[in-house]
């Protein structure tokens, strides 16, 4: 079954299907969106950190708390480990490459975002219910849309109790055991009673949870890796230079360091670019949809920064955390590469204990964040009733996860990821003509930069 399933993720992941067409989307994106995410990042910025909420808008939380959601998804082990994973097999150029799916990856999660408001709708209790499990019956006639959105209703319901679920919780477990000696099922039932009390009382306490938490655990990271950076601040010059060097020549065996060529920089860093942004996924439409706004381009434009602050922000810090210290030839991978890297820039035992809570905290957040996705894609498939149970069933496996060898349901997650990108990647594109045309139009209004501009919403939930 393993060797079955790591063939599946291969060919899924590998470079003939997912990878060249997640890049492409982007770029194809970024070409008709002219941009977007580089001549209005500061706008979008301003709009996410500064600007004060709309009021009366639909939605059940705010746009800060709908960006701390998606944030609390994608910030998470892969932004500790999987950076490090990347560098391990790729060498320091997979750092660019990371950076280069950030940047197309921007346009992608606009697109997503866009059209999870702008396909809205309310579920039975009066939430709003968005993402791809919506925009693409309702934007896609026919029964091609309707069995893209099942498809992906499907593999997001799943893919949540894998990379979001118990994978982040065992990864919590042994990290915690290996730094301070506590059993696993200890942290299991620490995180399990967590868990439970945010996701069961839903996304607003999910959101008022993530507005709170997320900032905190990134600030305190990133000033960690800081440290470790201006510790080895002359050796910063020589590591940009070997990044941008080694991004298209390869990397030379050296040290513990295997060697790596120029395609094993490139696959290892835009897919490991993609697992911690997740643009191109479409779990970023579903965290958009619940925020309170008038405007799909609006929201789309706050949720465009989470690929920013994810991959050009915390990923660059661990990434040159790791270059700077000279420990990536160590022949090291995942989190414990991390973590040689902040034990040699701070002083005694807090580089370790730094990257343990942050990967406890990084995980935590994750959960939070997918429970909700796959709790809104049980809605689309069963309706209500399934929404609760599913909450109970999640928040059991997280001690499942917690204390069981988890392998193959890391390979089996990937997979179902693979599965939850392609019917939205052949969403976006069918749909590109509607959202390059509506976001054209709400920057055409003079008074665009002001709350709620233009003064006619765009459409919300009706078909073009």
């Amino acid at each position: 079954m393993k060797e079955l399933l790591d063939s599946i993720s291969s060919f899924v992941w590998g470079p003939a299907l997912l990878i060249p067409l997640l890049l492409l989307t982007g770029l194809y994106l970024t070409i008709v969106l002219r941009g977007l995410q580089f001549n209005k990042l500061c706008h979008a910025l301003w709009l996410a950190l500064v600007q004060r909420e709309e009021r009366g808008c639909d939605g059940d939380i705010s746009h800060y708390q709908a960006l701390s959601v998606a944030l609390s998804a994608t910030v998470g082990v892969g932004n500790i480990a999987g950076v490090a994973t990347a560098i391990f097999l790729g060498g320091p150029g997979a750092l660019m490459w990371m950076w280069v799916t950030g940047l197309v990856g921007m346009a992608t999660k606009y697109a997503e975002a866009f059209l999870g408001v702008r396909f809205r709708r309310v579920d039975a209790v009066g939430e709003q219910s968005g993402g791809p499990q919506f925009y693409l019956s309702e934007g896609i006639p026919g029964p091609l849309g309707s069995f893209l959105a099942i498809f992906f209703a499907i593999a997001a319901a799943i893919a949540a109790f894998g990379i979001g679920n118990m994978v982040q919780s065992n990864t919590v477990a042994t990290s915690i055991q290996a730094e301070f000696g506590i059993a696993v099922w200890v942290t299991g039932l620490v995180l399990t009673a967590g868990a439970a009390i945010v996701i069961l009382g839903g996304i607003k306490w999910i959101g008022l949870f993530t507005a709170f938490f997320v900032p905190l655990m990134i600030v305190a990271y990133i000033l960690g890796a800081t440290w470790v950076i201006a510790a080895n601040i002359d050796a910063l010059p020589g590591a940009l230079a070997t990044v941008f060097t080694q991004a298209f020549t390869g990397t030379a065996a050296t040290g513990g360091f295997a060697g790596a060529g120029l395609a094993a920089a490139i696959r290892y860093g835009v897919a490991r670019g993609i697992f911690s942004n997740e643009s191109g996924l479409g779990t970023g439409g579903i965290a958009a949809a619940a925020a309170q706004t008038s405007n799909p381009v609006r929201q789309a434009l706050v949720s465009m920064t989470q690929t920013f602050i994810d991959t050009l922000v915390v990923v660059s810090f661990t990434g040159l955390a790791i270059i700077v210290t000279g420990v990536w030839t160590s022949g090291e991978t995942g989190a414990v590469l991390t973590r040689m890297a902040f034990e040699a820039g701070l002083p005694g035992r807090w580089g370790g204990i730094l990257v343990t809570l942050s990967v406890a905290a990084f995980a935590f957040s994750t959960l939070l964040g997918w429970a909700y996705y796959g709790e809104r894609n049980m809605d689309r498939l069963f309706g209500r009733a399934a929404v609760t149970p599913y909450r109970l069933a999640f928040v059991a496996a997280v001690f499942v996860g917690a204390v069981q060898d988890l392998e193959v349901v890391w390979t089996f997650a990937d997979i179902m990821n693979g599965l939850m990108a392609l019917p939205n990647l052949v969403g976006l594109l069918v749909l590109s003509g509607l959202i390059t045309r509506e976001t054209r139009q709400f920057f055409s209004s003079p008074n665009w930069r002001e709350v709620g501009a233009p003064d006619e919403p765009l459409g919300s939930g009706q078909k073009d």
